[in-house]
């Protein structure tokens, strides 16, 4: 039995109080360790897996939350989590029960990060899971394994810093050690440090401003009636970035298009691309339709952007967006990006390329456990196959857009300066040309998410020779 099966195919079943297992599991926290069990048993996204199960649930909003928090809390600090467990589990922590592990899990992370949560509350929910579900021998066990780690807190201890910082990182910032290797290397150990903790941060929700409808003032004010805490971006005046919220799609001043949820970043390379009115322009991976939208506003809604998707299931997504926005010059259609072939040369095309996410960690924290540094190098192949085949769709004097949302070199500008190499007709346009220096680096745009509070990004703009 794979433990992704194991809460359905146990829900008939009788748990050892007699009752069944399709109410052991109706609680946030029941609901949060089913997740991390489907999580460990298939190579699903966490953020897949939670939408597919809150969609179903009947969980009040404040449970629904509560979910949230524990699924990607108890996996943005997984090896940190298990490092403590394993020194106060008798025998191999990675080798119990599926249940008794997540329970465990979940339990430390309450009792480490959430405040609010007293620790006795949250070992006795996970005791009292493990109990119905598997009896009092493994409850038992949790609950010496948790009252142990809670007489002694204060003492845990980690790999020493000084001997070996690499592992110490990996642990206390909860990170695979091949990443922080490679920020080590990159950033120095205290710059990888305060990129690690970043990265560790709960993410904010950010709303860009639609200028056809409303000014950044018209907004902040609706956030204020509507008494939602609001800071401006640091990168992008017609940005809003909200902590206190986890979902703003019920609120009028976003059901009205006034804004859209889109990171700062993202907002900067459509930015540094530059739509202008009546231009004709290509969105080659345009799900959700972020950037596309975006231009369609900087063009005042004037003009011709064609939005493909190579997953039909997603284009919905792409027309809903900018229907909501106010924008009608938006063409969403079905391709590949490396085959379409409109027969029109365009005044910019986006390429927002498939990437790692590497620079999304904060808002997709399992990313980190499930990227190697294998799944980099055969990403930036796709992506110079997607760029290349995009140049041949531009027309002479036009502007090419590469971004990502990775902050690995071999996604970003290694792919660019391959593209350059071989494509002579085309420069790069220095993009503190069109933003702000403290974004930009050797020309291209780089965000960094502890030093711009936004996601980490990539774009570069690329001009074709008007012969």
């Amino acid at each position: 039995m794979s433990t992704s099966q194991a809460p359905e195919q146990t829900t008939n079943a009788s748990a050892a109080d007699g009752s069944t297992t399709s109410s052991l599991f109706d609680s946030a926290r029941g609901t949060a360790v089913k997740l991390l069990m489907r999580y460990e048993g298939s190579d699903s996204y966490i953020d897949k897996l939670l939408d597919g199960e809150l969609r179903r649930s009947e969980l009040s909003p404040a449970d629904r939350a509560l979910v949230t928090e524990l699924v990607n809390g108890t996996i943005r600090w997984l090896s940190r989590l298990d490092w403590i467990l394993t020194g106060f589990y008798h025998g191999e922590f990675a080798k119990c029960l599926p249940l008794v592990r997540n329970s465990m899990r979940i339990a430390l992370y309450q009792m480490l990060f959430l405040s609010k949560i007293p620790p006795p509350a949250a070992i006795n929910e996970s005791v009292e899971l493990v109990k119905r579900f598997k009896g009092e021998k493994h409850a038992g066990i949790v609950n010496g394994v948790l009252r142990n780690i809670l007489r002694n807190i204060s003492n845990i201890r980690y790999p020493d810093r000084d001997e070996n910082i690499a592992l110490h990182l990996a642990i206390h910032s909860a990170h695979p050690n091949w990443i922080v290797k490679r920020y080590v290397d990159r950033f120095g150990a205290e710059e990888a440090e305060q990129l690690l903790n970043a990265n560790n941060q709960r993410p904010s929700i950010t709303l860009r401003v639609n200028s056809l409808h409303a000014t950044v003032d018209d907004v902040e004010a609706m956030l204020d009636e509507a008494q939602i805490k609001h800071e401006r971006s640091p990168i992008h005046s017609d940005s809003i970035q909200i902590t206190s919220l986890r979902d703003v799609r019920s609120l009028p001043v976003f059901t009205d298009g006034y804004v859209s949820v889109q990171d700062a970043s993202a907002s900067l390379a459509v930015r540094l691309a530059d739509p202008q009115p009546g231009m004709l322009v290509y969105d080659l991976c345009a799900a959700p339709g972020g950037k596309a939208v975006f231009a369609a506003e900087l063009m005042k809604n004037s003009g011709k952007v064609v939005a493909l998707e190579m997953y039909q299931s997603k284009l919905k997504l792409i027309t809903d967006n900018a229907s909501r926005a106010g924008v009608t010059i938006i063409d969403a259609i079905h391709g590949d990006a490396r085959e379409f072939a409109p027969g029109t040369l365009a005044d910019l095309v986006f390429v927002d390329t498939p990437c790692t996410g590497m620079g999304t960690l904060s808002k997709k924290p399992d990313i980190k456990w499930r990227r190697s540094l294998d799944d980099i190098r055969k990403m930036s192949a796709k992506q110079l196959e997607i760029l290349e085949h995009a140049a041949s769709l531009v027309k002479p004097g036009g502007t090419l857009l590469y971004s990502t949302c990775t902050i690995e070199p071999e996604e970003n500008q290694d792919v660019v300066n391959k593209f350059l190499d071989k494509h002579s007709d085309f420069t790069l346009v220095p993009a503190d040309s069109r933003l702000d220096p403290s974004v930009c680096s050797n020309g291209f745009m780089q965000t960094l998410p502890h030093k711009h509070h936004s996601d980490g990004a990539f774009a570069a703009r690329l001009q074709r020779a008007t012969r």
